[in-house]
């Protein structure tokens, strides 16, 4: 009898031993159950935020590059701009239009020569231009051929171009003179030289005139055509 008791009080404090130490593994395992997810999407989140984190400021250093990338590329852009503007400058050189400045006298070379066989009725005076811009011709030459007649040599009207003549750089022009109407009976003078003035401009321009003899000037007869780029046929006869 007392061995039974005593087996039956080994079962019972067995069981309860049992019982207790089932009950905290249960305890254990959901108390481990609760905390792990718990810790786990901590541990994930940090990661989470540092991403978007390192993400925004990728983008932003991404943006700031690409702005930085187009503003100097805008800069880049500008000054391409510029230097087609200024290519373009250099590239069409100097317009040619009636806006240019006047011809002066240090501006063209102005020389005679005979026009025709003899008698010698004409010359043609011609003035190129010796600069490297352009300058527009106006008018015609103020022509003196005597000291004893001071008046200039009168145009001819008709032989007026339609546009301004414009010399560009080394470009000449051109103005028939007529000196007598080549008679016998005329009150020619001889002349070696005389005096040309551009209009717009007071500066005595001395001619020398051409032939080793010079030439002979009916002064009542002489007249002048305008500055032309030719020398025309019909408009020029006179």
């Amino acid at each position: 009898m007392n061995t039974q008791r005593h087996r039956s009080t080994l079962l019972a404090v067995a069981g309860t031993a049992l019982a207790l130490s089932l009950t905290a593994c249960q305890s254990d395992t959901d108390s481990g159950s609760t905390s792990a997810p718990t810790t786990s999407a901590t541990v994930a989140s940090s990661p989470a935020t540092a991403g978007e984190d390192t993400g925004t400021s990728g983008a932003t250093g991404a943006a700031d590059s690409a702005d930085a990338t187009g503003s100097k590329g805008s800069t880049g852009t500008s000054a391409g701009s510029t230097g087609t503007s200024a290519g373009t400058t250099g590239s069409t050189g100097e317009q040619v239009t009636a806006s240019a400045p006047v011809c002066t006298a240090r501006d063209v070379r102005v020389t005679a020569a005979t026009q025709d066989g003899p008698p010698y009725t004409h010359i043609v005076l011609t003035a190129r231009n010796t600069t490297r811009h352009s300058c527009r011709l106006a008018g015609f030459p103020h022509i003196q051929f005597l000291e004893s007649h001071k008046k200039d040599v009168p145009s001819v009207a008709k032989s007026k171009p339609a546009a301004p003549v414009v010399l560009t750089a080394g470009a000449p022009a051109y103005a028939l003179v007529k000196l007598s109407d080549g008679g016998v009976d005329e009150d020619n003078e001889p002349v070696s030289g005389f005096s040309v003035m551009l209009e717009g401009d007071s500066t005595v321009i001395a001619v020398t005139a051409p032939g080793s003899d010079g030439i002979a000037v009916d002064p009542v007869k002489a007249l002048t055509g305008y500055w032309t780029p030719e020398l025309r046929n019909g408009a020029d006869d006179f």
